[in-house]
């Protein structure tokens, strides 16, 4: 057994010590050494001076930077505490295998919420969501407890689901019939069964209580709305096959979320989960392929959206009007279409966002094209329509701008990546996603010069198999390149977040990444911002209101002062709920950066 006498320990460091000197072994503190080391130091400051977060990291308040470094000191203790596999079992998860920081989210989530950077992070004032796709927002447990408390609902399919595979698979749909009817049809077969007629209304009570399996109904059909923990963790499985099932989950979820009542209280829900989560603006978007039926309606319009528009801004005003959504901003609408559409039906589409645009102009605010694009039409194929559309809406006298999907892929110079270039020349004011940008130096800079957003998914990408986990995502590529980035959660109901919001995006960042920091999360806030679109304006307009910040004296400038107000606010609830832990190795690093801050004055005032 080793000796445990501390001058036991203290003679064994002065005989290496002497061996080393003996050797001829330079030491730390001597002077060649010590320059080295101040010339790598200065090679990491340079370096950080083209990040995203740089001009932010400057001009933070004394309270904000005390509270960078409390974060910091709570990360590096529960990255030994928390996420470890040199703990008891107890600390292991459910699945056997080891915790650690960054590993796959659906695994890490109900660790993640029991940590103290989340209790941190949930009051983080997180500016505006900029990439949700509304029909997979809505908490699903929540969705289905509702569709089985609606009067007159019913579950109908085009044949019985009468075995496991066609309840996995099978089309069926959720529609209002009226109580005369149902009786109608009262002995017609259950649904569950070989005896059931096709298409037939059964109240979805009874097709609870009926359910043949040893599951539950309502776990059942929370599968047919979800990707499980089990589909998101089979990577082997590939894109393909994970994005089938994704979209077959908007069919489902739709049929449930686009009957008025249900609609009505779920924007209700959704609105006051965004605001409590810090979330005061939002960018929805939805391809409008559905069927919107109004109370008491078996059918609805389907290439029509009036009544979706008039009810969807009634609720973002009532709710605004509520002691939740005082502080609320809105929501507006980006019209999306499904990209593997002919010309014809991409055509009708792009008509009816128009005339919606016209009719609705305070809520509909650009156009994006939607779905798999490693399997849907390029923007290359698609760009005739893209300036037919142009032309359309100069006849109309309506401004819709671009933000386009480009760049949610694994590949490299293929057609599918190459959406990025037609993308940015197409006047994009933001991408959605652009995982694969980073492979693209020129257009990084392009980007950059054309002060293009990057909508960055991390848990979306990771689910959907573009990255094992966090810590593999191209996210700090970008930033280290000074891309302007926002955090977004894309579908939260179908991926598993479990609630809407921001917060467990802004966790995985800001814990899988050393050089990202309170710095870096608080730039991509303000980042949404600046690149929302909560009010029509022009391209020039639209470009100087980021240019401005918060120095403008529009309405982003303002909502950005505002924003800083209650950073400031969060960041002293972190130091007065916080202490700041002992932590000799931050307090280097403060010393250091400092040091860097003084030189880089120095620097401008030679330039000067």
């Amino acid at each position: 057994m080793a000796s445990e006498d501390p001058a036991s320990e203290n003679g064994s460091i002065d005989s290496d010590l002497e061996w080393e000197l003996d050797e001829g072994i330079p030491q730390v503190e001597d002077p060649f050494i010590q320059r080295y080391i101040s010339g790598r130091e200065a090679l990491i400051a340079q370096e950080k001076k083209q990040r995203h977060d740089y001009i932010f990291k400057r001009t933070m308040s004394p309270m904000a930077k005390e509270a960078a470094k409390i974060m910091a000191s709570i990360r590096r203790r529960e990255l030994k505490e928390v996420w470890t596999s040199e703990f008891e079992e107890s600390l292991m998860d459910k699945n056997g295998g080891n915790l650690y920081p960054g590993m796959m989210f659906t695994l890490a989530r109900d660790r993640i919420e029991r940590t103290d950077l989340w209790k941190i992070l949930e009051k983080m004032p997180k500016g505006a969501l900029l990439h949700a796709h509304l029909d997979a927002m809505v908490d699903i447990d929540w969705l289905i407890d509702q569709a089985l408390a609606e009067k007159g609902l019913c579950i109908l399919a085009p044949e019985g689901l009468s075995d496991s595979k066609k309840r996995d698979f099978g089309a069926m749909q959720f529609r209002f019939y009226p109580e005369e009817e149902i009786k109608k049809h009262q002995g017609s077969g259950s649904i569950w069964t070989t005896n059931y007629q096709a298409n037939t209304p059964i109240p979805i009570r009874e097709a609870q209580r009926t359910f043949p399996d040893d599951t539950t109904f309502k776990k059942w059909l929370t599968s047919r709305c979800t990707i499980t923990a089990e589909e998101s963790l089979c990577h082997h499985h590939g894109l393909d096959a994970i994005w089938r099932k994704f979209q077959s989950t908007f069919l489902v979820i739709g049929q449930m979320l686009f009957y008025e009542p249900i609609f009505r209280r779920a924007m209700q829900r959704l609105f006051g989960q965004l605001a409590d989560d810090g979330v005061n603006y939002v960018d929805l978007r939805a391809a409008f392929k559905f069927e919107f039926r109004q109370e008491g309606q078996t059918n609805g319009p389907i290439e029509r959206f009036d009544e979706f528009f008039v009810v969807l801004g009634e609720e973002i005003e009532k709710f605004k009007q509520t002691e939740a959504g005082k502080n609320f901003k809105g929501a507006r609408m980006i019209w999306t279409v499904i990209r593997r559409l002919d010309n014809r039906s991409v055509a009708n589409a792009m008509t009816e966002c128009i005339r919606t645009k016209k009719k609705y102009p305070h809520l509909v605010c650009g156009f994006d094209f939607v779905s798999q694009e490693d399997t849907g039409r390029t923007l290359k194929d698609l760009t005739p329509m893209i300036f037919w559309f142009r032309k359309k809406c100069a006849e109309a006298g309506v401004d819709l701008p671009f933000f386009f999907h480009a760049g949610e892929c694994l590949g490299d110079g293929d057609s599918t990546d190459n959406n990025l270039f037609d993308a940015i020349l197409l006047g994009t004011r933001r991408i959605g996603h652009g995982y694969s940008l980073y492979k693209h130096p020129l257009l990084i800079d392009m980007v950059k010069e054309k002060k293009i957003l990057v909508e960055s998914c991390p848990i979306s990408n990771e689910i959907l198999r573009l990255s094992s986990s966090i810590l593999s995502h191209s996210l700090p590529a970008l930033l280290s390149r000074g891309v302007s980035v926002s955090l977004n959660n894309d579908d939260p109901a179908i991926l598993g977040h479990g609630k809407n919001g921001l917060s467990h995006d802004f966790w995985q960042a800001y814990m899988a990444f050393e050089n990202l920091g309170l710095e870096g999360l608080g730039t991509m806030a303000e980042n949404s911002l600046k690149w929302c679109a909560i009010e029509d304006q022009k391209s020039a307009e639209w470009t100087k209101s980021i240019t401005d910040g918060y120095m403008g004296k529009g309405t982003k400038s303002k909502l950005l002062r505002e924003w800083r107000s209650e950073f400031e606010k969060w960041c002293q609830f972190i130091v007065m709920e916080y202490p700041l832990e002992a932590d000799d190795e931050e307090d280097e690093e403060d010393e250091d950066e400092e040091d860097d801050d003084e030189d880089e004055d120095d620097d401008e005032e030679d330039d000067e």
